[in-house]
């Protein structure tokens, strides 16, 4: 997809913070990473922002009971809401309803994040060079939420239609709202479930099923105009994302960048592509490691990646070019003052590079 952003080993975080008021995110977000800021999700509100609750509002068969939540295929006007949902989707897609007065939106009570980001980025002077969104991506999404029987929609095809459109309009949403400060807008869709892509319990799902799910809610995203991440924090297939019309790969490069290079054909096609990555080159899933490195021994790390990269013909400018600078995963799951850590070395980190 054509575009004006360039990334430019800019810093960008991914997802959770580990404080309790969402003010107080917004602020850690404009000092660290103030170029491509995001919006934030707190895991201390548990229910409303949980990875798979958070964005299932407006799906159809959609059951809370108690602490718990699935989709009930069973309830007597499930195919009339079903019919519903689908009746809004066309309107919206065919531009009959506004997107604004439909379910695919996300609400303050769900993510207030969203809304407190977007009020401090109108009420800045200048727009930054881009914003950054997120959503559950439509595999982690359809293979964790269960019906009525305890099995993941993702095996009910009309379940997983559904909620994959629901994924689609919802990050679609977010890119129309973001773009409207006129900077380039990014939705990242997570992705931690494609880590079981090809296991036994996966068995069933096709890399073709896959592609597809892919495909429907990055043309959603490039239909606004927005660019398309995936951001997946443990080892996965490569192949199912560089070969995808994603713009944007975000990965563990701290843990995983040797994985990604058994793909050096795929990676290098993607790259000469003009597309980007987003290398979560600072640790998040070992507390040690974040005690432990700094931003000379991150740059160490990335000199290596400059290194193996220019074995497959990209160079060093090419690749800051294309380069996000990023955290492994988010860290919502930290102790603070491990998080804290996280930012300030993702923005030092960022700041060697580009300097």
């Amino acid at each position: 997809m054509e575009t004006k952003f360039e990334a430019n080993a800019l810093a960008v975080l991914i997802g959770s913070l580990p404080v309790s008021a969402h003010e107080e995110a917004k602020r850690l977000v404009m000092k660290y990473t103030p170029d491509i800021p995001l919006w934030v999700q707190l895991p201390a509100y548990k229910k409303e922002e949980g990875m798979m609750f958070q964005f299932l509002s407006g799906m159809p068969g959609l059951t809370i009971a108690e602490d718990n939540f699935f989709i009930d295929v069973s309830q007597p006007d499930f195919q009339d809401n079903l019919l519903k949902f689908y009746e809004e989707h066309i309107a919206v897609s065919e531009g009959a309803m506004p997107i604004s007065d439909s379910r695919f939106v996300l609400t303050p009570d769900t993510a207030e994040g969203f809304f407190v980001f977007m009020e401090n980025i109108r009420q800045r002077s200048e727009p930054p060079i881009a914003l950054k969104g997120q959503i559950t991506g439509p595999i982690t999404l359809t293979t964790g939420i269960k019906d009525h029987q305890k099995c993941a929609i993702f095996y009910n095809e009309q379940l997983r239609d559904a909620a994959v459109k629901l994924i689609a309009i919802k990050a679609a949403w977010q890119i129309r709202e973001m773009s409207a400060v006129k900077s380039p807008a990014i939705v990242f869709f997570d992705e931690p479930g494609l880590a079981g892509f090809g296991s036994s319990e996966f068995i069933s799902i096709s890399s073709a099923d896959v592609a597809a799910c892919f495909k429907e809610v990055i043309d959603a995203v490039h239909e606004q105009g927005g660019l398309a991440g995936i951001h997946v924090c443990a080892n996965a297939d490569w192949t199912l994302l560089l070969d995808s019309d994603v713009d944007i790969l975000s990965f563990d490069a701290y843990c995983f960048f040797d994985k990604l290079m058994l793909y050096p054909n795929h990676l290098k096609r993607f790259i000469e592509s003009g597309r980007i990555v987003a290398w979560g080159i600072v640790p998040t899933s070992s507390l040690a490691d974040i005690e432990t490195e700094t931003t000379d021994s991150l740059m160490i790390r990335w000199e290596q990646i400059v290194t193996a990269l220019s074995g497959l013909g990209i160079d060093r400018a090419t690749l800051i070019r294309q380069s996000l600078i990023t955290p492994s995963c988010g860290t919502g799951s930290l102790p603070l003052t491990h998080a804290m850590k996280v930012l300030e070395l993702t923005k030092s980190l960022s700041e060697r590079i580009r300097n």
